[in-house]
């Protein structure tokens, strides 16, 4: 993750040291042949040598991060906030220390994900094996490889902490991205390596590492406590954007509307200001009107733009919702009922 990338919320950062960490202690060297230490050892240094020669370091004018190969064509996902504006990076690969040129193909950044394609000398490009992220389980042993802090192919290592997060953070455009459902690791990860890779122990990315946990009221990151993309929302969004350049099935709820937090007298929270309503939207469809101020989405009362937008995140296209509203000076409460939309560019 660049450090111009910053979580509005507690969450993760970004990674590593240069090097392997054995997740026994001593066991590069106290292990006998054989033994589960020296096993454990090797089937390391083995997902290393096969993963990083797929792992890329991106740059632009203004951030550098990380890249994951995506196919024998010479496109490579990553994340949304690492290509930003520009519409050609510098690629630096692993196996042979070659700086490419990229052009980018496509960004969908509510889910902070990119794709950008190297079009000449990109038969040097190592495509990495994707997994099923829905098959991550609690506990298993995943290494995070990247960028970190410009230190190229780094790896560290740790485990899946909890799948299914929700968590948001701030884009430097002012807006917020949600990612849901993330994967929270313990893997160690620094500004850099955004974009980069979560393997699991079989050489499979299962996620994309993004977000970075912040120490509340402290600032700086909480150790031990990373969030990724999981690797079937990377597929999902990485294979339309190859294809069209666009997003048209991100298989995320939407209501259709533009808003934000509203304060009431005492400076805090109260509720979502509505800014603009998409015709034929959710939330039109629910009757919210520009000027409204949403209070409460279903049973669950919103406090501002974050809390409303965390809740629609772990909906689905299709689902029903009521919508709960004011309207003017008048402190009587509307409501309305619609079908949620599909979240789209």
């Amino acid at each position: 993750m660049d450090s111009s990338f910053r979580s509005r919320v507690p969450m993760l950062a970004n990674a590593l040291l240069v090097g392997i960490v054995a997740a026994t202690a001593g066991c590069a060297s106290s292990g006998a042949p054989g033994t589960g230490a020296s096993r454990l050892q090797t089937q390391y240094e083995r997902v290393v040598r096969e993963v990083l020669p797929s792992i890329v370091q991106i740059t632009t004018d203004s951030s550098t991060g990380s890249g994951v190969v995506y196919d024998d064509h010479g496109d490579i996902v990553t994340n949304e906030h690492v290509v930003g504006g520009a519409k050609t990076v510098r690629v630096h690969e692993s196996v042979g220390n070659m700086s490419l040129t990229a052009k980018a193909v496509g960004k969908f950044a509510p889910d902070d994900l990119a794709v950008i394609r190297v079009e000449k000398d990109a038969g040097s490009l190592k495509p990495a094996r994707f997994a099923d992220s829905n098959n991550a389980q609690i506990g298993e042993i995943v290494m995070a490889m990247g960028n970190p802090l410009g230190l190229i192919d780094s790896v560290t290592q740790g485990i899946v902490s909890a799948t299914g997060r929700t968590v948001s953070s701030s884009e430097p455009s002012g807006g917020t991205t949600v990612i849901t459902p993330a994967i929270q690791t313990s893997a160690a990860i620094n500004p850099g390596n955004s974009g980069g890779a979560l393997v699991d122990m079989s050489g499979r990315v299962i996620g994309i590492p993004t977000l970075s946990a912040q120490l509340p009221g402290q600032g700086g990151a909480a150790p031990g406590i990373g969030f990724a993309i999981p690797s079937d929302t990377v597929r999902n969004i990485a294979d339309q954007l190859i294809k069209s350049g666009t997003v048209a099935s991100s298989g995320r709820a939407s209501l259709g509307m533009t808003a934000e937090t509203t304060a009431s007298s005492n400076g805090r929270p109260a509720g979502v200001g509505v800014l603009e309503v998409a015709a034929g939207g959710t939330a039109a469809t629910a009757g919210v009107r520009r000027g409204d101020i949403i209070v409460r989405l279903n049973n669950h009362m919103v406090s501002g733009l974050e809390d409303l937008e965390g809740m629609v995140s772990v909906l689905r296209p299709g689902s029903h919702v009521t919508l709960y509203y004011t309207r003017g000076v008048t402190s009587s409460v509307h409501s309305g009922a619609a079908k949620l939309g599909t979240l789209t560019p």
